[in-house]
């Protein structure tokens, strides 16, 4: 059973504290929440890690890539794995904030990274998933990046949208029961019309632990939707 666990993230840079500022403590809970799924993820004993989130296409990262925090007013650079002394920073945000989850709960495990085009198609993710758990060769947990909807009061990014607390619902309800048949049937237009980043790296995963096989449990860590954009934290584990 390559595939043992996976944990879902949500990845708005101010999770950084330094980025956050002032704000930083805010976010605290959802730190908090962050760092305990990824130690959950841990505990499973994976012997290597992949992140999954959404990019401007779909792709494959190597262990010396990294991403940065610059375009949020951070001069840092965060690296996914091993440092990489050539090149730019290539890494999109979902996978940024992935790897810097990742390098605050201090592991040494090596990790690699995938991300799924935004627009991918449901067919699309459930393909990709399929063929990532086909590729894993050891223990591997999967750890997965993605928002909910931005549509959550007119203060939101979206501004405000009815459809949007549903959404979310249906979201962390089949989070939480480790669905994968609900997460694959997720619309991909109302995805985008609520600005969901998650919606293709959640089915990504539904079609890897469908392939993976097995029983599987969910628990949602948590659900909530400061500044307006819904944040989800969960972890999937092996029954």
């Amino acid at each position: 059973m390559p595939l043992v666990a996976a944990a879902v993230c949500p990845h708005p840079p101010l999770l950084v504290p330094e980025v956050a500022g002032a704000a930083a403590p805010e976010l605290d809970d959802l730190r908090a929440a962050a760092d305990a799924a990824v130690a959950r993820l841990l505990a499973a004993e994976p012997e290597a890690l992949l992140l999954l989130g959404a990019g401007p296409e779909t792709a494959r990262f190597d262990a010396t890539d990294h991403g940065s925090l610059r375009p949020f007013g951070l001069r840092r650079d965060v690296r996914l794995w091993k440092v990489n002394r050539a090149g730019g920073d290539v890494l999109p945000l979902s996978l940024t904030i992935g790897a810097w989850l990742v390098n605050r709960s201090g592991t040494a495990l090596p990790r690699l990274a995938r991300a799924v085009a935004t627009d991918a198609s449901p067919a699309e993710c459930a393909a990709l998933g399929a063929e990532v758990a086909a590729d894993l060769d050891r223990r591997t947990a999967l750890l997965v990046l993605g928002d909910g909807s931005a549509c959550r009061g007119v203060t939101a990014p979206g501004y405000d949208d009815p459809r949007a607390s549903a959404y979310d619902e249906g979201v962390a309800t089949a989070l939480a029961g480790a669905d994968v048949e609900a997460l694959l049937g997720l619309d991909p237009v109302l995805s985008a019309e609520l600005r969901a980043a998650g919606r293709a790296p959640w089915q990504v995963l539904a079609g890897a632990v469908r392939a993976a096989g097995g029983d599987w449990r969910g628990d949602v860590g948590y659900h909530r939707a400061p500044y307006g954009v819904a944040y989800l934290v969960a972890n999937w584990e092996r029954v």
